[in-house]
């Protein structure tokens, strides 16, 4: 059968990621590679009490269909949550959604023309990519430093595309660098996206998790005309398993982004919701995350400790506050593939960074995850990447 296959669906069946995910699921491999939250931490026993709850005394409403925009009682409480946060809005600028990644679509659906621009940071999250780039996207990637997307470039990235549709950006503790955006230039994106007429699409999935430094209030909270859409997620911060995210928008937009939910799925997870809902009522998510907070703190350290160690001296590698990443960045013309291969030969893996860059990838970058494995297990595998680091290195050298 000659299948006619629309222009978004991939013309290969190659997954690299996936690929390198199942290299690296041998029991004999340490893996830095995943990028999930630590499963010890998943607060089970008070999610199976509350679960039973809701089926004790909201059942037939909780199974039942539900309004797209989602259970009003969670939005409620994401409404209370974003006030900490520093935005301030209402149940009618929220929507619930099936994690970050229906966000992710539903955006690029509703804005994407095949050719528009769309402008991202340079790494960014390669899921992110993959749906831009199956709208048609053309994509356009701002340099980074420790301070996040360096605005003079982005500036001139959008003098250069008149027709750029949105800034897409993870400000916070971003996947894959670990990078967190100053204030100045959250202030700074938000003027230029004035200036030039575009929209932010910021993608929040980690901002909780900040275990050091000083709290950053979002890009959102700087929004003074609506042109911000703002998404996060229960992932990071409850259990991924239960796919629920949110968005945050004006109204306009949450009225838009409403009726393409309803042709995407009709509503997320009604009884999901529930349950998210009622551990939020009886239970302190805060003292929650603060355990994930100094759990994943601690083995940042660790990392970063043992990194200090064993890496040769002229390997950079970033610092972050918060979230689940470190990026690394090899000098030298360094083959990351190979370096992959040798750290598999050592019984260790990583991401190699190539398909997290929307065009040509830096070579000798990779993502390290320190959120799942125990201390233990990151400093012996840290060491393992180290000797891989080295020879691999020595064997460019040589050639």
């Amino acid at each position: 059968m000659n299948y006619q296959f629309s222009t978004r669906v991939p013309k290969t069946n190659e997954d690299p990621v996936g690929n390198i995910l199942k290299m690296a699921g041998s029991s004999d491999v340490i893996s830095f590679a995943g990028g999930l939250p630590a499963p010890e931490l998943f607060p089970v026993e008070a999610l199976k009490k509350v679960t039973n709850e809701v089926y004790d005394q909201e059942g037939r409403s909780a199974l039942q269909y539900s309004i797209a925009a989602g259970y009003p009682k969670l939005r409620e409480q994401i409404v209370a949550r974003m006030a900490q946060s520093g935005i301030n809005t209402t149940v009618d600028n929220v929507m619930i959604s099936t994690g970050s990644q229906q966000s992710i679509d539903l955006t690029a659906k509703m804005f994407i023309n095949p050719g528009d621009t769309v402008i991202v940071e340079h790494p960014t999250y390669l899921c992110a990519l993959d749906v831009f780039r199956s709208y048609g996207a053309n994509l356009v990637g701002v340099e980074m430093d420790d301070d996040g997307m360096k605005m003079t470039a982005l500036e001139t990235a959008l003098q250069a595309h008149p027709n750029t549709k949105f800034i897409y950006t993870i400000p916070s503790f971003q996947n894959p660098t670990g990078r967190t955006m100053s204030v100045a230039r959250r202030q700074k994106v938000i003027e230029l996206a004035e200036k030039y007429d575009v929209i932010i699409l910021e993608d929040d999935p980690y901002g909780a998790i900040r275990f050091a430094g000083t709290a950053v209030a979002p890009i959102k909270h700087f929004d003074q005309s609506g042109r911000v859409i703002y998404m996060s997620t229960f992932s990071k911060i409850l259990a991924p398993g239960m796919r629920l995210g949110w968005i945050v928008a004006d109204t306009a937009l949450i009225k838009k982004f409403t009726l393409m939910k309803q042709s995407a799925d009709v509503h997320s997870d009604n009884l999901t919701q529930h349950i998210v809902a009622r551990f939020m009522a009886e239970y302190d998510i805060d003292a929650h995350i603060q355990k994930i907070q100094s759990v994943y703190g601690q083995r940042e350290r660790v990392m970063v400790a043992a990194m200090a160690e064993h890496f040769p001296a002229s390997v950079h590698y970033s610092r972050p506050e918060g979230g689940l990443f470190i990026w690394v960045e090899i000098p030298g013309n360094i083959d990351t593939q190979a370096l992959f291969e040798t750290c598999i030969a050592h019984n260790v893996a990583f991401v190699p960074g190539d398909p997290f860059y929307p065009n040509a990838a830096t070579p000798g970058t990779f993502r390290l995850n320190y959120s799942t494995m125990a201390e233990d297990q990151i400093k012996i595998g840290i060491e393992r990447l180290g000797t891989a680091i080295k020879e691999t290195m020595a064997n460019a050298v040589k050639v």
